[in-house]
């Protein structure tokens, strides 16, 4: 059978990739912060060890399995104002993993999740593809580009690693701090006339459904072999936020209500447009997109709680 670590498994990705990898035969060992695994994973983990990944690896982690590295600082916006937080502690986590990893035993690949805001968007939309020019929009974008070089570094010691640049995703259980979660929860707030209080919903980006992203994350640390170092993970479409919005009102039934800018929401060095291209992840792996943009969206609202009132009487997911 096939081992599999996922660092971060109590995260929204971490536990459905737990959940994807399970399903597809592997024996997952989920790595937290908890003393005990998260709540709902009890029946997919058949191990996990609640640590600080800053500071050392669990010793009771199988030292033959591929790893997931999903742990670490995600919110692009609260990077702002703890950047050396996001710097520091993304970073101590890859050198933890990395250093494990080279010692006698080890084995499998690592996969760590990277991100697609890495990418330099400013010259406006375009398929940004593996050697796409890099950017440094934000202190999130930046830890994740040191994260990127550490890879780099351990490879050349000799450790099997690869780097996975996802683009935004969401999907059922995806917290606050993020366009999709924190639209639905607040229209199940708004009343007749009341404007909705948002950022700028014209900004696109490429949104892929985070089990299709689970997957992709499997379908790299199962492969006999890669060709590169760095993979996309994408869905090749940009939506703005204003499509998703009418997206979260179609699910609900309800008409869109008017829109108040907050500047405060708008992020100084936003990209207009992100849009990635996963050729490489395809050709290689065979991963390909399974679930539309709509059905996540209706999953997404269904399993967030604020909104089972706005929901429409007979609403049922095909």
């Amino acid at each position: 059978m096939r081992r599999l670590v996922v660092t971060g498994v109590g995260g929204f990705v971490g536990a459905h990739l737990a959940r994807e990898a399970a399903a597809a035969g592997w024996s997952v060992f989920g790595i937290g912060r908890s003393d005990t695994a998260p709540t709902g994973l009890d029946a997919v983990l058949d191990g996990y060890a609640g640590v600080d990944l800053r500071e050392r690896w669990p010793d009771t982690a199988p030292r033959d399995a591929a790893v997931v590295h999903l742990a670490g600082l995600s919110a692009v916006g609260p990077s702002f104002t703890r950047p050396q937080e996001y710097l520091s502690g993304n970073s101590a986590m890859v050198t933890v993993l990395c250093e494990a990893a080279l010692r006698p035993g080890g084995g499998g690949r690592i996969v760590v999740v990277s991100s697609g805001a890495v990418y330099d968007a400013s010259a406006g939309e375009a398929d940004l593809d593996e050697s796409a020019s890099l950017g440094m929009s934000s202190p999130y974008a930046v830890s994740k580009v040191l994260v990127e070089n550490q890879v780099a570094y351990y490879r050349a010691r000799g450790a099997d690693a690869v780097v996975a640049r996802p683009f935004n995703h969401f999907g059922p259980g995806q917290g606050a701090g993020f366009l999709v979660p924190d639209l639905a929860r607040q229209l199940a707030d708004v009343h007749d006339g009341t404007p909705l209080i948002v950022g700028n919903l014209d900004t696109r980006r490429d949104y892929s459904d985070v089990r299709d992203v689970a997957r992709a994350y499997l379908s790299l640390a199962a492969a006999p072999s890669l060709s590169y170092d760095t993979y996309n993970v994408a869905s090749g479409v940009a939506r703005s936020g204003r499509e998703v919005l009418a997206a979260i009102c179609a699910a609900l039934d309800i008409d869109e209500p008017p829109l108040h800018v907050d500047p405060s929401r708008i992020r100084p060095t936003d990209p207009i447009s992100i849009r990635g291209d996963a050729t490489r992840l395809r050709a290689e792996t065979g991963w390909h997109p399974a679930v539309s943009f709509e059905q996540s969206i209706a999953d997404a609202v269904v399993a967030e709680p604020a909104t089972t009132a706005r929901r429409r009487v007979g609403f049922v997911l095909q």
